[in-house]
């Protein structure tokens, strides 16, 4: 007589509860009122046995079972087991985040310093925030997106350079002044200041800047005390995101950038200058929600 698998034995060959109960494959699992219930370890957590951490043996144990749902290769078990054990578990291997924490001592102070700006800037004064985009690459690809079909495009590219861009977003409107340089210097950042200088010749200036270097050289400081009326306030160390200009950025790589196809550095700058632009003519003002009392409440391991 040919030997059957268990899954295609007929109905005429029926054991008792029991012997079923033996027979069903999975670890921890019981008969229970008709039904495989079931019962997690209660010393560990799932994953330890594969020597993976719970996201990893969760997202292998999903993807056996979707696989083959009746037996399971290697995990062998099936989907409503998987369900369940991420439930126990408070496993939830579809989201990710990502964090940092500030360790700067002087955290609040600067918090309130430079947040503080957003909603209640100076009187007579334009408060503007101040970074850089570096190292934005002219990836010139073999198809470029066509329209009328989906995004897609090729994974092959050619790299004509990059571009760095500089900016200086007004809180008050968001209307943004901006330059693309080959280089990410001091030299280059100082340029920059003075042009912002002059786009503002008559007004007081409250810059928000991060920590990066070249924010801090001799030569700029040597330039912001010999312009008394342009004043910095920095962010905290790992605070950049509280810089609004951060938003913009986002903006601007995601509507203009990402997807682009570029022959050279010119042709991005061109596309660059050319989205400022268009958001100068149609800009309006961001709002900040968060005050500068639940800032560091968040920012605390």
């Amino acid at each position: 007589m040919t030997h059957q698998p268990k899954r295609f034995l007929k109905p005429a060959a029926r054991q008792d509860g029991d012997q079923l109960a033996g027979q069903i494959r999975g670890r921890g699992r019981e008969r229970a009122g008709g039904r495989a219930a079931f019962r997690p370890p209660a010393d560990r957590g799932p994953g330890q046995d594969l020597g993976s951490d719970a996201r990893t043996a969760a997202e292998e144990a999903r993807g056996h079972a979707l696989v083959e749902p009746a037996a399971g290769t290697h995990l062998r078990v099936d989907p409503s087991t998987v369900l369940r054990t991420w439930r126990h578990h408070r496993v939830q291997p579809w989201r990710a985040e990502t964090f940092k924490f500030s360790t700067d001592p002087e955290l609040v102070a600067k918090v309130t310093d430079a947040v503080g700006l957003y909603p209640a800037p100076p009187e007579n004064a334009i408060v503007l925030c101040v970074d850089e985009k570096s190292q934005i690459q002219a990836l010139d690809r073999t198809q470029k997106m066509q329209p009328g079909f989906p995004e897609r495009r090729t994974h092959d590219y050619v790299r004509h350079g990059t571009s760095t861009l500089f900016v200086a977003l007004e809180v008050a409107t968001e209307k943004v002044t901006a330059a693309c340089k080959p280089r990410h210097r001091h030299q280059e950042f100082v340029a920059f200041l003075k042009q912002v200088a002059r786009a503002y010749p008559d007004q007081e200036l409250h810059l928000v800047m991060d920590n990066y270097a070249a924010h801090k050289r001799v030569e700029v400081r040597d330039w912001l005390q010999n312009n008394p009326r342009i004043h910095v306030h920095f962010t905290p160390t790992s605070g950049s995101w509280l810089n609004l200009v951060e938003v913009w950025f986002g903006i601007i790589e995601k509507q203009a950038i990402h997807r682009g196809t570029f022959g050279s550095v010119r042709d991005l700058n061109t596309r660059i200058r050319t989205f400022i632009d268009g958001w100068n003519d149609r800009c309006h003002s961001f709002i900040w929600t968060k005050t500068t009392d639940e800032i560091p409440q968040k920012s605390k391991p």
